[in-house]
């Protein structure tokens, strides 16, 4: 036996159908029961169960209470990070499945990849954080120290999840290049939803912006 990581235990647990459809529909960041994650694999309960149990034994996945009510979520942001790497080469050389339409529009333009922003508007302002020097990328991703104080005077707290990296690229499975990860990841698209530049929508992971709330989030981060 080699040693190493073992890399097919955790490929056999993400390459299941309803397993598969189970943790995509985690990356929004929201946590559901397993009632609604059966339904969103397609599967019976008793089966979704079963395969929920397999991927907390994997690691993949973490349980919350709250009073009867049991929640899954991603076990963390590198789980995230790998689903959507994986999408990008299911969508770059896999078969390609029917579009539903304007949804799948609206996920290319702007969604929630776990906690942060995804789509064509996070790659651009990644590239636009960098030309203005306020990210540095060099091995990877650090924040500059006029990027500290630009963030600060926008009141964006990029300290507030201290045990996770401040900057991380991820790649963007709808453009191919990466867009910003990490706590300031995170902190841009909550200060994205808290200003009411944008909401969710409905039952989808994509992040729609207001005419209002595009035009100033372009002011803030791509000008």
């Amino acid at each position: 036996m080699r040693e190493g990581p073992d890399i097919a235990r955790i490929a056999s647990l993400v390459g299941d159908p309803a397993r598969a459809n189970m943790l995509n529909a985690l990356m929004g960041g929201t946590a559901l029961t397993a009632s609604e994650l059966a339904l969103e694999a397609g599967v019976s309960l008793p089966t979704a169960s079963s395969h929920l149990s397999k991927l907390m034994e994997g690691g993949l996945l973490t349980l919350a209470s709250q009073g009867r009510h049991r929640y899954y979520g991603l076990a963390s942001a590198q789980v995230a990070g790998m689903i959507e790497a994986i999408i990008g080469v299911a969508e770059a050389v896999g078969p390609k499945r029917v579009r539903p339409g304007p949804r799948d529009a609206a996920m290319r333009v702007a969604r929630v990849c776990y906690d942060h922003l995804a789509g064509e508007q996070a790659v651009a302002m990644l590239d636009r954080l960098f030309d203005k020097k306020l990210l540095l990328r060099d091995n990877e991703i650090r924040l500059s120290s006029a990027g500290a104080s630009h963030f600060s005077a926008l009141g964006i707290d990029i300290q507030a999840k201290a045990r996770r990296p401040v900057c991380r690229a991820c790649l963007d499975w709808s453009v191919r290049r990466s867009h910003l990860a990490g706590t300031l990841g995170a902190a841009i698209l909550d200060k994205i939803i808290a200003e009411k530049w944008a909401r969710r929508e409905k039952d989808s992971r994509a992040v729609v912006f207001s005419p209002g709330g595009k035009r100033e989030f372009e002011r803030v981060f791509l000008s």
